[in-house]
């Protein structure tokens, strides 16, 4: 169809495409999804070949959250069964990155409920960063600690932070409805100083929280202007005990099409499949990593994901090849470090860059990003959510037993 041989052109040139043209993504039918996969697909294939990055994730504090954001299972009055502890020893949590990296991730992200840090909790990831590069060259080390103060995020990068993770989550106008803790504002002032510190930016969305097709845009478009390096996208888990439980709103062709339009609009930039990929992807993952470049491997922060060796498995049968450690992830123009070319069409400045708090999914979203258990119940019927595959993680960091990787 004509609008996505436009849409194509306009991705291998970085041209921003029009709102309408990404409403449009997201309104075409379930039968015209495969066209759509395979002309966002032609995008991603330009810019990151068949390579597909592995991240990981270790939930250094979890639970016992003072924020109340309505998506997350450690938010203030949830009543999900999730793990709860306090720090992890910089020991114990390189201990967790080393299962992640020994599985072929080469970003390890280091991620803390609460509001934000205070210098002494700085101090505690300064020293498990410290640890991580001390024990495994070349890794990168993203943390997600929540809001900053002045001077923090240098501290960080000092300390060997390569990134610093704070979702924009969803649009400005409706942030107000699933948070009231803090503000839209104070995200953006947080990537702020990440960038001011050198520190490249990850910045995404959830989708899944009841919003519409505009809401989906509006976000998307935001973080086009503010330039992330990578755009986790995460899907709504709906845990039980928090207020968003009953909001099953995705199936399997719309997690594809949301995907497609976020590649469209940052057609360079390292797309993530984040949170929830299991349980609304399902045996449909495989088609997504024609549109994204970057998943987690194994578990996530307070749910369990699919198992590291099917996750390794997937790509292979796919086609596709994992990312080596000695490999660029960013095209050349955007490789430079920090936020990457910020100065490129459609990459707005990164002073305005905006991203989500500590509690969202994706680089660290405790809310409980991409949760997926073996999947061994039976089917539900077609169009119903598989709300067996929500399995709270009871393994890896905090506990005794190994972690999936």
């Amino acid at each position: 169809m004509d609008l996505l041989n436009t849409l194509v052109d306009k991705g291998l040139r970085r041209e921003l495409p029009t709102r309408e043209e990404a409403l449009a993504v997201l309104a075409t039918s379930d039968d015209d999804v495969l066209d759509v996969v395979a002309a966002a697909g032609k995008v991603r294939r330009h810019w990151f070949g068949r390579r597909v990055k592995l991240n990981y994730l270790v939930n250094l504090k979890s639970g016992l959250c003072p924020e109340d954001c309505s998506y997350c299972s450690q938010r203030l009055g949830s009543k999900a069964e999730i793990l709860k502890y306090t720090w992890l020893k910089p020991d114990d949590a390189s201990k967790a990155a080393a299962a992640g990296l020994a599985g072929g991730a080469k970003r390890v992200c280091l991620v803390a409920s609460g509001r934000g840090p205070t210098d002494r909790d700085v101090d505690r990831v300064s020293e498990t960063i410290k640890a991580i590069k001390e024990q495994n060259e070349g890794v990168e080390v993203c943390a997600c600690l929540g809001l900053l103060s002045d001077g923090q995020a240098d501290r960080l990068r000092e300390a060997g932070a390569d990134a610093y993770n704070h979702n924009l989550n969803t649009s400005e106008g409706t942030y107000g409805d699933i948070t009231t803790t803090h503000t839209y504002a104070d995200r953006v002032d947080t990537v702020q100083k990440a960038h001011a510190a050198g520190l490249s930016a990850c910045s995404g969305l959830i989708a899944g929280m009841g919003e519409t097709d505009e809401d989906l845009v509006d976000v998307v478009f935001s973080l086009r202007e503010l330039d992330p390096d990578s755009v986790p996208v995460n899907f709504l888990i709906p845990f039980e005990g928090t207020p968003l439980a009953k909001e099953w709103n995705l199936t399997p062709q719309r997690c594809l099409r949301i995907l497609a339009m976020v590649r469209f609009v940052c057609p360079d930039v390292e797309v993530r499949i984040a949170g929830g990929r299991e349980v609304h992807l399902r045996t449909m993952q495989p088609l997504a990593l024609h549109l994204a470049n970057s998943i987690f491997l194994g578990d996530y922060l307070t749910s369990e994901g699919q198992a590291g060796k099917a996750d390794l498995e997937m790509i292979a049968d796919a086609g596709f090849e994992v990312e080596g450690a000695d490999q660029v992830t960013l095209p050349e123009h955007r490789a430079g470090g920090g936020c990457g070319s910020h100065e490129s069409a459609g990459c707005g400045s990164h002073e305005s860059a905006g991203c989500g708090s500590h509690e969202s999914a994706g680089c660290g979203a405790h809310e409980g990003g991409g949760v997926c258990g073996s999947g061994a119940g039976a089917a539900a019927p077609a169009g119903e959510p598989r709300t067996d595959l929500v399995a709270v993680r009871r393994r890896g960091a905090g506990t005794d037993l190994a972690p999936n990787a």
